[in-house]
């Protein structure tokens, strides 16, 4: 029999929020994808993505079942299960374009990456709410949470996926953040990220990264190269104006000059057919959802649970932010995808399986376990 405290404490905010982001993303995205539709049915992402959907959905539910304090006992090995599946990328891993970044398990293309950021928040999450990690914890013991995100942003670097090991270790940051920092350590690490700069832009970053920071200073000085991303996706973004060209008829989309369209410039599909308006709609739904989850974290009654609602309301909203300033020109083209939106399986489970461990916590939000 199911608790009936836990039907109580169902959050359906966050489920009416998911759905109608997650609809308005299959909205756009079938725009994206309709001339490839067209000229061959066959290969068709859109329906790829359905069943993405379908799965995640399930994933979704699955994660509803299991109470979360189990996490707390498997987080380990869930971290460790994430590092090896790293590391096998590295070695065995399939390239595209110069990246190893899937792994092909039963027929399907998964990418590690995407559910080392849960396990990372999951392994975060037990370590700060430990009784031994008071608030504001000193320095020695925000060692090994730095050790936690750093080792599988290394391994994520070396693919090479800058964007994916940047939005790890800012949610990392979130998160360790939100346990209380003193203020000398926020000036040392601005010092050390200042210092850093100059080594990292030299003799860490490859080529085609420095090009892509350039671009976002000028992607004038390159239109039809390294600026071409930039430059086609503020046109289309700006000829939406108030209303936008309608459902179908946005003419960066049709007459393919948007690249990248169904993954990481999305926005700009949907910004160019709907306009200031319908951004405006998809904006609010997105902050909607992340202030709902923060609202869990804050009811939540231990400490796991709260952390574990920080780290993944906070990947959802980062990656937000990121691929938004990414599509409007504000940052640099790093391959993050629009949550619910973007086509991706790898990425649509994940932001599911989130979106299922929050509601896991605001469900059982009555239960208490000092810890």
């Amino acid at each position: 029999m199911i608790d009936r405290r836990l039907v109580e404490n169902f959050d359906w905010w966050i489920l009416l929020l998911f759905s109608a982001i997650s609809c308005l993303g299959l909205v756009a995205l079938y725009s994206a994808l309709y001339l490839q539709i067209q000229a061959n049915p066959s290969h068709n992402l859109f329906v790829k993505q359905i069943v993405w959907f379908a799965m995640g959905c399930a994933l979704l539910m699955g994660a509803l079942l299991v109470d979360y304090q189990k996490l707390r006992e498997w987080a380990p090995w869930i971290y460790a299960v994430g590092v090896a599946a790293l590391a096998l990328v590295l070695i065995v891993g399939g390239e595209v374009k110069g990246s190893r970044r899937w792994l092909e398990l039963a027929g399907l293309r998964v990418q590690p990456s995407e559910f080392m950021k849960i396990a990372v928040i999951i392994q975060l999450a037990r370590y700060f709410s430990s009784q031994d990690i008071p608030p504001y914890p000193k320095l020695g013991q925000l060692g090994p949470a730095l050790a936690m995100a750093s080792v599988p942003a290394l391994l994520i670097l070396l693919e090479p996926d800058l964007g994916t090991a940047l939005c790890l270790l800012i949610v990392a940051g979130t998160m360790t953040f939100f346990i209380g920092l003193r203020w000398r350590y926020l000036v040392t690490a601005a010092f050390i990220g200042l210092v850093s700069l100059y080594p990292l832009w030299h003799y860490v970053l490859k080529d085609y990264q420095k090009q892509r920071i350039l671009m976002v200073l000028s992607p004038e000085k390159d239109p039809t190269g390294r600026g071409y991303h930039i430059i086609q996706s503020k046109v289309a973004v700006g000829s939406g104006m108030l209303w936008g060209k309608g459902f179908l008829n946005g003419t960066q989309n049709k007459l393919k000059f948007l690249p990248e369209k169904h993954t990481d410039f999305i926005f700009s599909v949907w910004a160019e057919e709907w306009g200031f308006l319908g951004c405006v709609v998809l904006i609010a739904l997105f902050a909607l959802l992340i202030v709902v989850c923060f609202r869990v974290a804050l009811r939540s009654k231990d400490r796991f649970g709260s952390f574990l609602v920080v780290g993944l309301t906070s990947l959802i909203a980062w990656q937000l932010l990121i691929n938004m300033g990414m599509v409007l020109g504000l940052l640099p083209v790093v391959g993050i995808t629009l949550p619910f939106v973007s086509y991706g399986g790898s990425s649509l489970l994940m932001v599911c399986l989130a979106v299922g461990l929050i509601e896991n916590v605001s469900m059982r939000r009555y239960v208490f376990r000092a810890r």
